[in-house]
Order: C-alpha cells, then sequence, then structure tokens
C-alpha cells in the first residue's frame, strides 16, 4: 500500500483589496507567517490559507469557509471588539446553535469570502 499520508491543505482567498484584506484577517486574529506583493500565507494555530491579489466576484462571493474552534463565543467576543463588521463594511451575525450540531457566526471578509466560525455542541 502507498503512502497517502497527507501533511497540509489550504484553501488561495481571493482579495480585491490585498492590503485591506491582510489587515483584516491580521485583526481577525491571523498571524501572517509570510508575504510576497501577491499572496499571504495566514494562520490560527494549525489552520491557514493563502491570500491572494486575485479577484473574481462571482469566485469570491460563493466562496465558503468553515473555521472549527475551541470556544466560538470568544471569537465573537474578539470580532465585536475589533468592531470588524463595522470597520470593514462586513456582514457579521453573532453565535447560533445550528441542528447540525454546531455553534458558529457568519462573517463575510471584505472580497465577499463567507466564513462560518464554529465549534460542536457537546452531546451533537
Amino acid at each position: 500500500m502507498p503512502n497517502l499520508a497527507t501533511i497540509e491543505i489550504k484553501a488561495f482567498l481571493p482579495a480585491i483589496d490585498f492590503d485591506q484584506s491582510r489587515r483584516f484577517y491580521i485583526d481577525l486574529g491571523f498571524t501572517e507567517a509570510w508575504a510576497s506583493e501577491q499572496m499571504a500565507y495566514l494562520h490560527a494555530g494549525r489552520s491557514s490559507f493563502l491570500l491572494t491579489k486575485f479577484y473574481v466576484k462571482d469566485f469570491a462571493e460563493n466562496l465558503m469557509m468553515h473555521l472549527l474552534v475551541e470556544d466560538v463565543d470568544a471569537w465573537w467576543a474578539h470580532v465585536e471588539a475589533q468592531r470588524l463588521g463595522e470597520r470593514y463594511g462586513v456582514r457579521a451575525e453573532p453565535p447560533e446553535d445550528r441542528p447540525w450540531g454546531i455553534r458558529d457566526f457568519i462573517l463575510n471578509d471584505p472580497a465577499g469570502v463567507l466564513w462560518r466560525i464554529g465549534q460542536d455542541i457537546e452531546g451533537k
């Protein structure tokens, strides 16, 4: 049997305004590990993605990311404290318990990418 072990998977996310999107993600809580004029590698813990200086409206507005965290309410409190919705003109909706066993909140990035940031609900 061949060794099919994986190391990591990363999505390439679009940006209309690359510098604004970099600031948004840093303000959200990601760390920028590396950047060039065309791309930035951002991570929070073991979760990461590549932000690109590339934008296609239909792609960006139909892309969804799901970030599973340990404490969704702490993440939401951080989003509110940073006033991300107001500062970046993006949609930010508070956490709700979903019937599929996740408590999550919705946040769009400046390019229109939809993020669902949530945690598992105990017992679901």
